[in-house]
């Protein structure tokens, strides 16, 4: 049989660096970067959190302690939750959620979905890995068992996948360490045979067809932990109906013969009897072709491989490590999986009764598919091992959870119902927050314009006959018009905080989380506009403005600094399915940060200086500015990277601007150095910590250092892109702009030419728009920050549009509401607000 000829990536061996500089020069641009960085970790070292002791500040495990641990044993399969465990239908598995730590797993890899091959892909890389997409929508293909010879059937597949993929993932990185350590590792089952794969796509260690007879599966699996530190198992597939694997086809375009049928070289020999085709996905014979098996006809085989692997291990003299987890999901629609563990831990811990975490997601109960490979990695004594930024999870460790083995299941199962929940919602609640927009924008930029009102005013007298109720002459429609203006403004800016904090209330375990949820966020929508509608706080101009934005501003930051939950599967919060991010600032969550933030400063700095005191309101301002950026910035907090770039040089034109100081282009270049050397500091403080307690802040440094930068960027863009032009809230960015240009903008720079506030002098008594400018004289240059740090934050932010349009959609309502207030004191007869 021809050898074939190996494919590029096959050459590499673990440990060593995918591309880029060699490691001279690796050496001389680190010792460059220390150096650099001296001087800015002197002040923001201490900003770096504290790891908790269970994770990262206990010492790891030496490799003589590892040599003498027992073995680690991996049960994976494909498409099971937690909800598919019954006490009688699924008894291992029901067991198992007894004793065992409990979480579930975001299965996300390359697609909105994931195939078994992606699960199984990213066991072997340490990092998102998939198989190429099928011919269909949904199609996954089927896995099958390695040759006679150890090869993975469709490793070049793979390869070609892993090329063309921005993550770069290292396939074969598992199965490498294993044998440039020299420690013996054995699988069962085709995914078994992926994950113990080496770079050129060969089983490492022993591989053996996955036994029919639970009972010959015991046997196997005791047999291999007398003789290896790994065991690894596939437990089988189960997937949706109508979602049945297909087969992998040649490149002649037929369809590959699973081995072993009519008489093909299997890895049994000829002749080979095939096995039960439940656990490799493999396609129904016979009556079972035109019917399916159901969820729980696929479950129960998967219960009895994970029963006799578990009646190997008790039977095992050792204490060993079970981790048994699902991989992938069961179909197009993304779940949370189900993951369980048993026995000693990373970190001298012991996983029983516990719920499952790590520093990848910090969360509890939530895990990422990437956390499977550090995890068997640290068990192994071989955590250090893995080339830098070659693995993007982190160690699966246990932690506290209730008591009892139904609290704790009830835990891991709500994690699945809220995700669950909330995929209806989140379009849902965007949608609202687009339409209310719009329409206030609309009625704003043209419905309040008095040439337009003539018009519709002409066209209903014609029509009717009579005189139009929407004339402009009448004086007494202003005042109603801008006093709802007001309320509408305060509403619609409190959309974006109240969808947050209705994830205080468990809106998704009623009857009708749709109508729950709507009620929830409509109650604190109406709290936070009767808050900032009190006679206290609307006496003053700026003050319900001021109002939202920092309550706004205060619950993102009190929901970063204690884990994000309000986030996670909120109305306009973050996946846990996507796998994206799980703590800190999402670029949604950052976008209204940003806004409300800055908001907030100018509400502040205001009245300080329109009493003179500008030198004060600059200080503020800059304190205002440097906390949110370093809770917004600083790894373990924050840890967004696009954030404090877009945030310093707005807040800076902010503090100039209360200063009196004209921003010159010199000023400028200070503020962009300024900017970067803290985003340099910000990345640096995370890259000087232990690998296993870095954020993506940290792993960034080694993905620059390693060559990977420009697929980052790419990966970037191409994201950035595509939701320019495939996202409604586009719209909303460029009317939100419309409307500040047009009516925040426009009419100052036209005050000569329209001295009575032109076409919206109707509503001012013809007073000009150019005193709102002299009442609240921190407003124009809020606007300008506002420009500024979304506009940034739309170019170095992978969700593009997503960043303006969220700050517009905060932002504008506000405005609207200030400015409606200041004309109703003109109309009111007090003068121009400016005397508050």
């Amino acid at each position: 049989m021809p050898v074939p000829t190996p494919h590029p990536r096959a050459a590499r061996r673990p440990g060593t660096r995918r591309r880029g500089m060699g490691d001279g020069g690796h050496r001389r641009l680190r010792a460059l970067v220390l150096a650099v960085a001296v001087g800015l970790l002197v002040l923001l070292a201490p900003l770096a959190p504290a790891a908790p002791a269970t994770a990262a500040t206990s010492p790891p495990a030496a490799a003589d302690d590892a040599d003498d641990a027992g073995p680690v044993v991996l049960v994976g399969t494909s498409g099971v939750r937690w909800e598919d465990v019954r006490t009688l239908a699924t008894p291992a598995l029901w067991e198992l959620s007894r004793h065992a730590g409990l979480g579930t797993v975001s299965p996300r890899s390359l697609r909105s979905y994931s195939c078994p091959a992606d699960g199984w892909l990213a066991v072997s890389a340490g990092a998102r890995a998939g198989d190429l997409p099928g011919e269909g929508f949904g199609e996954c293909r089927t896995l099958r068992e390695a040759t006679a010879d150890g090869d993975v059937p469709g490793w070049a597949d793979y390869e070609e996948s892993a090329d063309t993929s921005s993550f770069s993932p290292t396939l074969g990185l598992l199965g490498g360490l294993l044998a440039e350590h020299d420690i013996p590792a054995a699988g069962f089952g085709p995914g078994a045979a992926i994950a113990l794969a080496g770079p050129d796509g060969t089983v490492v260690g022993t591989h053996e067809r996955l036994p029919t007879d639970p009972g010959e599966l015991t046997a196997a699996v005791a047999e291999a932990l007398t003789t290896s530190r790994l065991v690894v198992v596939d437990a089988g597939a189960v997937r949706d109906i109508g979602r049945a694997t297909v087969p992998r086809r040649e490149p002649d375009g037929g369809s590959a013969v699973p081995e072993g049928v009519d008489g093909s070289e299997g890895a049994e020999g000829p002749g080979a009897t095939v096995p039960d085709p439940q656990p490799t996905g493999d396609e129904p014979a016979g009556p079972d072709v035109i019917t399916e098996p159901t969820r729980l006809q696929q479950v129960q085989p998967v219960d009895a491989r994970v029963a006799a692997v578990l009646r190997a291990v008790e039977q095992h003299e050792e204490d060993a490590t079970v981790l048994v987890v699902s991989l992938s999901d069961s179909g197009t629609v993304a779940r949370m999986q189900l993951a369980a563990a048993l026995g000693p831990a990373p970190a001298q811990a012991r996983y029983e009764e516990s719920l499952l975490t790590t520093r990848s997601t910090r969360q509890v109960g939530i895990l990422q598919t990437t956390d499977v490979t550090p995890t068997l990695l640290d068990l192994l004594g071989l955590q250090g091992e893995a080339p830098s930024g070659a693995l993007v999870g982190s160690p699966v460790r246990p932690a506290p959870a209730p008591d009892t083995a139904t609290a704790r299941m009830a835990a891991v199962v709500d994690i699945d119902v809220h995700q669950v929940a909330s995929r209806p919602v989140v379009p849902s609640t965007y949608t609202y927050l687009i339409v209310v927009n719009l329409l206030l924008q609309a009625v704003v930029v043209v419905g309040l314009n008095s040439r337009a009102l003539a018009w519709a005013s002409g066209v209903a007298a014609r029509l009717r006959d009579r005189r139009a109720i929407l004339s402009p002459t009448r004086p007494t429609v202003a005042v109603p018009v801008l006093r709802g203006l007001v309320v509408a403004g305060v509403a619609v800016g409190s959309l974006p905080v109240a969808a947050t904090l209705a994830n205080l209330v468990p809106w998704w375990r009623t009857g009708s989380p749709g109508w729950a949820v709507t009620g929830v966020v409509v109650l604190w929508i109406a709290v936070l506009t009767a808050v900032a509608l009190l006679p206290p706080v609307r006496r003053r101009l700026l003050g319900p403005m001021a109002v939202v934005a920092g309550t706004t501003a205060l619950v993102l930051v009190a929901d970063v600094v204690t884990g994000a939950t309000l986030q996670l599967s909120a109305p306009l919060g973050v996946s846990t399915v996507v796998g994206a991010r799980f703590y800190g600032f999402n670029n949604t969550s950052f976008a209204v940060f940003a806004a409300a933030v800055l908001l907030a400063a100018a509400g502040a700095a205001d009245p300080l200086v329109r009493s003179g005191r500008r030198r004060t309101a600059a200080l503020v301002v800059a304190g205002i500015g440097l906390v949110a950026a370093v809770v917004n910035g600083t790894p373990g907090l924050g840890s967004d990277f696009g954030g404090p770039p877009a945030l310093l040089p707005g807040f800076a034109v902010l503090a100039l601007a209360a200063a009196g100081i004209r921003l010159t282009w010199q000023r400028a270049v200070v503020v962009l150095g300024g900017t970067g050397a803290a985003m340099l500091a910000f990345l640096l403080v995370d890259w000087l910590r232990p690998p296993e307690d870095r954020t993506h802040l940290g792993r960034f440094v080694d993905t620059v250092l390693d060559g990977g930068l420009g697929d980052v960027v790419g990966r970037k863009l191409a994201q950035n892109v595509a939701n320019l032009g495939g996202t409604w809230l586009t719209l909303l960015a460029v009317g939100g702009i419309a409307l500040v240009v047009v009516v925040l903008l426009r009419p100052l720079r036209q005050a000569a030419s329209a001295p009575d506030g032109g076409a919206y002098g109707w509503l001012s008594s013809g007073e000009p728009l150019t005193a709102l400018a002299t009442a609240a004289p921190m407003l124009r240059p809020v606007v300008w920050a506002l420009a500024v740090t979304l506009g940034i934050g739309f170019l170095v932010n992978d969700s593009g549009i997503v960043i303006p349009a969220m700050g517009v959609s905060v932002a504008v309502p506000l405005l609207v509401a200030v400015s409606a207030g200041w004309l109703l004191r003109v109309r009111g007869g007090t003068g121009p607000a400016g005397t508050r």
